[in-house]
């Protein structure tokens, strides 16, 4: 097992990616602390529809041993009181999964303020709230690692003006962390997932869905298994020298000219 008995907390850990990294993690022997809005799985339109087990519950069944703490990423004392609530279970954190984020299309014209306040306070406040509470715990760890989960919209526009400058922030947070920590021997990398098969999908049709897939080379949507098995290979030993970057995960979407 490449993470046995380190403690990881995934945030946005109840369904999608999150859950996805949660069950790939526990199987491979960390102990998984769940940081969600929700212990209720989200139930998509076109996928995860008939999601209704918490995944903390899920990887108990399967020998695992995992925790649902209640946490809105945006709030500083819900990371507060994740960070010591993660403690006192497990008495240290070696791995933060910084997975939670939100869409809320719009253009400019239409996207209230609020909305893309809310965006923002997910998607890049929160990562770095939960990285700096989590710090101080990681330099005590052999084992320290940050995944920032970011997206392939990280790279240009096209989805809204809150979502693709959130998660291309989270590009040059993840190469100053790296530069911070690395005298620690904590590495700091981001995964940038194209279209996956979770609920977040929902703003779309189904023709969409089914056009999306045709300009995809390897024509599917990824599964958050795809995602989970990256994050697996940044938080193990397998990936100790590298640092400060970002891998693309997207059925060679990216790759056209």
């Amino acid at each position: 097992m490449n993470l046995k008995n380190r403690v990881a907390i995934v945030t946005g850990g109840s369904s999608g990616i999150g859950k996805g990294i949660c069950l790939e993690f526990a199987k491979e022997g960390a102990k998984v602390v769940v940081a969600d809005i929700s212990t209720k799985p989200k139930q998509g339109k076109f996928f995860e529809s008939n999601q209704s087990i918490p995944v903390d519950k899920e990887i108990k069944s399967l020998g695992g041993d995992s925790a649902f703490i209640n946490t809105n990423i945006s709030s500083e004392n819900d990371v507060k009181n994740l960070i010591n609530s993660t403690i006192d279970l497990y008495g240290k954190i070696d791995i933060l999964v910084n997975n939670a984020g939100i869409h809320i299309p719009g253009t400019t014209q239409d996207l209230s303020i609020e909305d893309w306040d809310k965006v923002i306070g997910v998607n890049l406040r929160g990562q770095f709230l939960t990285a700096k509470s989590c710090i101080p715990h990681l330099k005590k760890s052999k084992f320290g690692r940050i995944i920032q989960i970011a997206s392939i919209h990280s790279f240009g526009g096209g989805l809204g003006p809150a979502y693709p400058p959130s998660k291309a922030a989270l590009i040059n947070l993840v190469k100053d962390l790296a530069i911070e920590l690395a005298p620690n021997d904590i590495t700091v990398n981001a995964i940038c997932p194209g279209a996956i098969e979770t609920p977040i999908q929902d703003y779309l049709t189904k023709k969409m869905i089914d056009d999306y897939k045709k300009t995809i080379p390897l024509r599917r949507f990824g599964l958050p298994k795809d995602i989970a098995k990256a994050a697996v290979f940044f938080a193990s030993d397998q990936s100790e020298w590298i640092t400060g970057t970002s891998l693309t995960v997207d059925g060679g979407h990216t790759a056209k000219a």
